[in-house]
């Protein structure tokens, strides 16, 4: 923090005010305008693009030099040298572990992964043809009615209990979630297995026969859920910070949490990558639509190229892009239509001098799209696989907030509609 101060003068009232100014460790200065509301008025910033609303330690982002860290970490490391429940650690506890702080970790993690089995028969109530993350918002939701020894979220023990069982069972529910799409039995966890081969073993695994996890692929997937851990104040963790700004439990929280993820704007990004393959349809079209992309007037646009934040490079589309290299490499597929397009879009993306003035680099979401289709996971559970990756730092956020001072979240508004008027009888309108 610093004593710095910025001054605000408005036209026709006397005075200046004066508002602080704090510096963090990292990023732009950022202005305090709270007190503007003693001075009876406040800022107007749709999407909060301009706003912090709170203070954190977890994740950093400057997205024009292409940078994330997790607690200082650079995400291009954590992918390459660390794995998914080390990095998950990172984030919840702000420091890597040893040895023994990671093996006990994990292993409580593993203790975890079963769900009651009266959760079960939730699943029943829903049509076969539900898409998982309406399922995934009702079961986790619905989790608080099944735990309440870790309700209290004033207790730190409480929290910790709540965190390793979101963590932990969040791949279970996900996978049960498919094999009821499919009409399949639901396989129990294997704790034998690391987190990502026991996703793939549940996802993809029968009763009759025991699984076969590629290891190329299980690194893949512990590749995508790192990538997708956390990534700062973003719709769906800023949705869980306000739900849990007013004292809901970690549950309804992350239930909040994956609501505003399922939206095609945040999390269904990936998903409309493949959507958009389909679109195109066959190799010989791939010249046509990158002209309409280039074609202001034109609606169309190309999916997972470029990013929000991001106004350089996505820093995880590297090792992204490594993971989906070797996936397909391991499944010697090289006759998929839709692979094969966006193998081509990729070389038109990394070549052509249009996407390299406007930075349309091909981004994590068109990597990990590619890497799911090929793995044989169906587009309706990307983002359902976004949310069990997300599902950490969403946790280290909520218990960032409880774990400290708050107040709860309440926006205000740019009222534009009538003024006060009376109220007109029926027989007189």
């Amino acid at each position: 923090m610093s004593d710095t101060k910025a001054t605000l003068t408005i036209d026709g009232r006397e005075g200046a005010i004066e508002l602080p100014i704090y510096s963090g460790s990292l990023g732009p200065d950022v202005v305090d305008v709270g007190g503007l509301t003693g001075q009876g008025m406040f800022t107007y910033d749709p999407g909060f693009v301009s706003t912090a609303a709170c203070e954190s330690q977890i994740t950093y982002i400057d997205g024009g030099k292409g940078i994330l860290l997790h607690r200082g970490y650079p995400i291009d490391q954590l992918a390459e040298q660390s794995d998914y429940l080390e990095t998950c650690y990172l984030l919840l506890y702000g420091e890597l572990p040893n040895a023994a702080e990671k093996e006990r970790f994990v292993g409580t993690v593993h203790r975890h992964t079963m769900v009651n089995e009266q959760i079960r028969t939730f699943y029943n109530g829903f049509r076969r043809d539900a898409h998982p993350m309406a399922i995934m918002c009702g079961v986790v939701g619905a989790l608080s009615a099944f735990y309440h020894d870790s309700l209290d979220i004033s207790d730190e023990q409480h929290r910790q209990v709540a965190a390793f069982r979101l963590i932990a069972k969040m791949p279970t529910l996900a996978a049960m979630s498919y094999k009821f799409s499919i009409g399949a039995p639901f396989m129990y966890p294997d704790n034998s297995l690391n987190y990502a081969e026991n996703f793939l073993h549940m996802m993809f695994g029968n009763p009759c026969e025991p699984s076969q996890v590629s290891p190329v692929l299980a690194r893949a997937m512990d590749r995508i859920f790192l990538l997708h851990a956390d990534h700062e104040q973003n719709a769906s963790t800023s949705t869980v910070r306000l739900a849990g700004s007013s004292g809901a439990n970690p549950f309804a929280c992350i239930a909040a949490g994956i609501a505003a993820l399922w939206g095609p704007s945040h999390g269904g990004a990936n998903e409309a990558v493949l959507e958009m393959l389909e679109e195109i349809g066959d190799v010989s079209r791939i010249d046509e639509f990158v002209a309409r992309a280039k074609d202001k007037d034109d609606p169309f646009r190309l999916m997972g190229f470029g990013h929000r934040v991001y106004k350089n490079f996505d820093p995880r589309a590297k090792v992204m892009k490594q993971a989906a290299d070797e996936v397909l490499e391991e499944l010697g597929i090289d006759s998929d239509p839709l692979l094969e397009i966006a193998k081509r879009l990729e070389e038109i993306a990394l070549s052509d001098e249009y996407f390299i003035e406007k930075k349309l680099y091909p981004n994590v979401d068109f990597y990990s799209g590619i890497i799911l289709k090929a793995i044989g996971i169906p587009t309706s559970m990307f983002t359902v696989i976004f949310a069990v990756g997300r599902t950490v730092g969403w946790i280290a956020h909520w218990n960032e907030m409880i774990s400290g001072s708050y107040r709860i979240g309440r926006p205000r508004q740019l009222y534009t509609g009538y003024a006060q008027r009376d109220f007109v009888p029926l027989d007189k309108r």
